[in-house]
């Protein structure tokens, strides 16, 4: 079987798992008569998305971007760090655990802190976004960086190349696999970030209007909310995944291999 069959077949059995996921939901509630302020079906959810999109449009255009934005900026900072962490004995030893102690503060505590210094809005959505999003790309970039061949290093050291060219030939191109990994997970985190801020600090977004939903006990609109950040999450995970085959294929040789 050609590898394009298998994905076919991959996919169209995805998209059964998911379709049976939905029905098995909507059978469920019906068959139990569960009340909708308990477990909306997918079915009300779809016609709350169908209805309400106009308004909702906004709010998830203002949380796509504070994510993205978030994102960005987590991802350089956790890049900068972690290669200077996985690079140098002594910055592991002196910023490893302070980025553990702080990444161990819940971030909820740190929200009431950036409304105090920026203000309710957009900023610190991003900042909480960004900071949540720090630790998994340090500590990936930096397990990639000190994973690197040694061989390789004395290689270019003979060849008279200095620190930083070997960090950036080497060591770098090395660690893309973890940083890829770090980013699947991190683009998760950066809307976990997201939500929290807007929940806390905000006037738009999707954790805006699911906070308020909760207050007005419209747990479909909740729901509403709920499906549109998987569909967000989902969306920049695949396009995460897109860049990681595209720029770390030779680490996936194994699917050439496969019998099934």
């Amino acid at each position: 079987m050609s590898q394009l069959s298998k994905n076919i077949q991959h996919n169209v059995l995805s998209a059964f798992v998911l379709i049976g996921f939905f029905v098995l939901w909507e059978m469920a509630c019906v068959a139990l008569g569960v009340s909708d302020l308990v477990l909306p079906k997918p079915s009300q959810i779809a016609v709350v998305l169908w209805q309400k999109m106009p308004l909702l449009w906004p709010h998830t255009v203002q949380t796509l971007y504070t994510t993205v934005v978030g994102f960005a900026i987590g991802v350089l900072v956790g890049v900068l760090l972690g290669a200077v962490i996985g690079s140098s004995k002594l910055a592991y030893d002196v910023a490893y655990p302070l980025l553990v102690g702080f990444s161990s503060i819940p971030k909820v505590a740190v929200v009431p802190i950036f409304v105090v210094w920026f203000g309710s809005g957009t900023v610190p959505a991003i900042l909480t976004s960004a900071v949540i999003c720090i630790f998994p790309v340090v500590v990936n970039v930096a397990t990639g960086l000190a994973t690197t061949e040694p061989e390789l290093e004395d290689v270019f050291r003979v060849l008279g190349a200095s620190k930083l060219d070997i960090l950036w030939n080497v060591g770098l191109p090395r660690a893309l696999p973890y940083l890829f990994a770090s980013l699947k997970i991190a683009i998760t985190l950066a809307f976990v970030g997201t939500v929290l801020s807007e929940t806390v600090a905000a006037n738009k977004g999707i954790g805006n209007v699911m906070i308020i939903a909760s207050g007005n006990f419209d747990v479909p609109m909740v729901f509403a909310g709920l499906f549109i950040l998987a569909v967000l999450g989902i969306a920049l995970y695949a396009v995460s995944a897109f860049f990681e085959l595209r720029m770390t294929g030779w680490t996936q040789r194994k699917n050439d291999f496969s019998l099934s």
